[in-house]
């Protein structure tokens, strides 16, 4: 029982803030592709493999991460009790873990079509290698947009054999907002990442982090705009988008207080309600014209 509860904390899952990010890419990719006319259950059945498959990814991708930075987040507050940096585990076991998961992952994977499975596979060397770049670059939140909406790309494919410009612009987009929730996340740590000399978007743009967030932001919203311009969604769906836009940019960016931990922690957790409603928003648009 006590390895079982080492194995939860390692991997997060009392946290599922950080696979449902993983898993609304995932999911708004296959709601632009599907055709609903056929049949629902097939939606489904995807919707709940991405599902696992999220949450596989994202446990296999928080024990590489604790692996990589078990130096830097004995050095941390929030991060010193984890189980690798607090010894609770050891690297060794944390690497049997991601293996086991990522088995599991692939089993999930194999239940899409070839040419997701070849997407998805050549996607790993990106979310092995996210952990190290906060070492080398200020950007590190941008190749963790990358990674986490990759599976934008997969929902898309789960359904097409080919990819045209809709699900790359709305990923371009995606990846905007994973950098500007992701930036609000850094605050909570940026005291300690300073001294240690960990790098990240927060810390580049500790002086003006409103503008740059809402400059991500925008560039997502325009996104979204072109997405459903080009698919021809009804109006609702521009409605939906319209609340997107003032959850953004009022509840997120004009009350973000980024001295406390609290109301970064807050405002990024609400991106799981942006997930839903963005969801939302694309079945009712596409569904009815």
């Amino acid at each position: 029982m006590n390895q079982l509860n080492h194995f939860i904390e390692l991997t997060r899952l009392k946290k599922p803030i950080g696979y449902m990010l993983l898993f609304w890419p995932c999911l708004w990719g296959l709601t632009i592709a599907y055709d609903f006319s056929i049949n629902i259950q097939i939606f489904i059945k995807y919707s709940l493999l991405f599902l696992f498959g999220s949450i596989l990814m994202r446990s296999a991708g928080c024990i590489i991460n604790d692996i990589v930075d078990k130096d830097f987040d004995k050095k941390v507050e929030r991060t010193k009790n984890r189980p690798i940096a607090s010894g609770k585990v050891s690297v060794k076991k944390g690497l049997f873990y991601t293996l086991l998961l990522c088995a599991l992952a692939l089993i999930v994977l194999m239940q899409f079509n070839f040419f997701t499975i070849i997407l998805a596979l050549c996607s790993m060397p990106l979310a092995f290698t996210y952990p190290l770049m906060k070492r080398f670059t200020h950007w590190p939140q941008l190749f963790l947009g990358i990674t986490f909406n990759y599976g934008l790309i997969l929902g898309w494919t789960a359904t097409n054999a080919e990819i045209s410009i809709v699900p790359l612009i709305f990923y371009f987009g995606a990846i905007f907002w994973t950098l500007g929730y992701d930036t609000i996340y850094g605050f909570q740590d940026i005291k300690d990442d300073e001294i240690i000399g960990v790098k990240s978007t927060s810390i580049k743009f500790k002086k003006n982090p409103k503008i740059f967030i809402s400059l991500c932001y925008l560039i997502f919203t325009l996104c979204l705009l072109f997405t459903g311009y080009h698919m021809n969604f009804s109006s609702i769906y521009f409605i939906g988008i319209s609340i997107v836009f003032l959850h953004l940019f009022v509840f997120q960016i004009k009350f973000l207080k980024t001295d406390s931990t609290t109301s970064c922690l807050s405002k990024f957790k609400s991106n799981n309600f942006l997930g839903i409603l963005i969801f939302v928003s694309l079945l009712i648009g596409k569904i009815i014209l």
